[in-house]
């Protein structure tokens, strides 16, 4: 009988909800003073503001807003991070997070928590998976109306979501799928990759030699 073992297939995506859990249970449990080190803060104000610029996707409000992102990340993030790469990921995650938390600092009015930048990231990152050089896939369009459409729409409302980091994250996922995107090779070499995978086409195969005449028998 063939013994199952478990892995640790993506290692980013396992590590970035570890630790936001722990981050939770800490600032849930031990110190509600650490939720300022897991912030994207309105202003800079001494240490804590500017490491929250990138650790406010670690920090989240309660249970059901963690649950809410990594329920998706988790779903998402280890095939992105396997077309990608672990280091890649990482690094658009942190790109992500920055830059949502400079937004934050120049435009916001209040604090910032969670990974729903990361969420949207990764969305319209997966909705790209088939894009070529001049060439944008109908489904990114129909997800980029579909959930950036909402959050426009949604930032003339009065709530507790951010739309703002909902927006950037969507733009970022956008950004890295098209400056990522491999160079179009056009029908025709598509077509002989699909030969070559078939194991059909390619060079004809030479011409069997003809046997040399016999000569006359005497």
């Amino acid at each position: 009988m063939a013994k199952f073992r478990i892995t640790y297939n993506a290692p980013v995506v396992l590590t970035f909800a570890l630790l936001s859990t722990v981050v939770l249970l800490l600032t849930q449990y031990v110190s509600t003073d650490a939720r300022l080190w897991f912030a994207a803060w309105p202003e800079f104000q001494g240490t804590q503001s500017y490491v929250g610029l990138v650790t406010h996707v670690l920090g989240h409000a309660n249970w059901d807003h963690l649950l809410g992102n990594f329920a998706m990340i988790l779903l998402i993030g280890p095939i992105l991070e396997e077309r990608h790469g672990s280091t890649q990921l990482l690094v658009m995650i942190g790109i992500t997070a920055l830059v949502t938390g400079l937004i934050q600092v120049t435009f916001g009015g209040e604090f910032l928590v969670g990974a729903s930048g990361i969420v949207f990231m990764m969305i319209l990152l997966a909705s790209m998976a088939n894009i070529r050089a001049r060439e944008v896939p109908l489904t990114f369009i129909a997800v980029a109306i579909l959930y950036l459409g909402r959050e426009v729409v949604g930032a003339f409302r009065e709530d507790q979501v951010s739309q703002m980091g909902h927006l950037v994250g969507g733009l970022a996922g956008a950004m890295f799928g098209f400056v990522g995107a491999p160079p179009s090779t056009g029908t025709a070499g598509a077509n002989v990759r699909a030969q070559q995978q078939l194991g059909i086409g390619g060079t004809k195969p030479a011409a069997a030699a003809k046997p040399a005449p016999r000569p006359p028998v005497a």
